[in-house]
């Protein structure tokens, strides 16, 4: 049977590892911390049309509740799993002592008021091609502005604020109760290169259902791939052809995700990246397969 499977990255604001330059970590851990309330808008402009979505969010201490018209990632570093409409099982994942290689160049900032606060703008560079840049609130370090960019300098997704309020709100309660002991680390590295492209796999997970999944960054972009039992349905999706090979495709304010057959069952990937860099990615991966008859016979009486 086809068992159709939500992957949802639970929202976070910047990405789990950050960019090579040291004072630059150092805001990135500052906005990790920071607490206030917002307002955000996030759109992105993507091959199958444009994404957008406003967003309601509180943080205090590293807590961060999202509340709006869509579940969105921006370089995540929490992962859960909806099953029929409910989250069965979730992991934070943390790099350790795992840092991707340091891809990105970062410039030295510049002063860039931002809703009538001072605030400095950073951009991050591959060589002279502009990545993301971000903007952050020079009194509590919260990234007021990320943008990211396509390898041909037009800009892919842009997650602005449009309200801020630094006093810190009440205690927050994260969105989505979870239980993490769903999830257990997985040694398990079949289907999951060491390397993608620029990309390092940090951690590796897996539950007690046959789900596998594997988290990687570049340091800046980054994105989940998962092996499963059973094929990863999309919501009216759209489609990647990369040679003779088909992916099913979707896009969401902030994320795309990718759905394919194996020869043992599914795999999906979930992320931020941009859409230039999607082809080298999926290149590294078992690719799609197309059983014959008999074989969807059994899959559909037996899974």
């Amino acid at each position: 049977m086809r068992r159709a499977l939500a992957l949802v990255a639970l929202v976070t604001l910047l990405p789990a590892t950050s960019a090579s330059a040291a004072d630059l970590e150092g805001l990135l851990d500052r906005s990790r911390e920071a607490s206030y309330s917002a307002e955000q808008v996030i759109s992105c402009t993507t091959p199958d049309g444009v994404r957008d979505a406003v967003v309601s969010l509180e943080q205090v201490g590293g807590e961060l509740q999202v509340s709006g018209e869509v579940e969105v990632s921006s370089g995540s570093g929490g992962w859960a799993l909806v099953r029929g409409g409910s989250v069965v099982n979730s992991a934070s994942v943390e790099t350790g002592t795992h840092e991707a290689n340091p891809t990105y160049q970062v410039d030295d900032g510049a002063e860039h008021p931002f809703l009538d606060r001072e605030a400095a703008r950073y951009r991050l560079y591959v060589g002279d091609v502009l990545r993301g840049e971000l903007v952050v609130d020079g009194e509590t370090g919260a990234l007021l502005s990320v943008v990211t960019y396509n390898a041909d300098g037009e800009a892919y997704c842009e997650r602005r604020f449009i309200e801020f309020d630094p006093t810190t709100p009440d205690v927050v309660t994260p969105a989505v109760a979870v239980d993490d002991a769903a999830l257990e680390p997985s040694r398990d590295t079949r289907a999951f290169p060491e390397t993608l492209g620029t990309f390092q796999r940090l951690d590796i997970y897996e539950d007690g259902d046959g789900l596998v999944f594997a988290y990687y960054s570049d340091g800046f972009f980054s994105f989940a791939v998962f092996e499963t039992p059973s094929v990863v349905e999309l919501t009216d999706p759209g489609s990647l052809t990369l040679g003779d090979n088909a992916y099913s495709r979707s896009f969401a304010p902030g994320q795309v995700t990718y759905s394919w057959e194996t020869r043992d069952g599914g795999m999906a990937l979930v992320g931020d990246l941009p859409p230039d860099m999607h082809p080298e990615v999926l290149d590294g991966l078992s690719q799609p397969f197309s059983p014959g008859i008999l074989q969807r016979v059994w899959r559909n009486l037996f899974g």
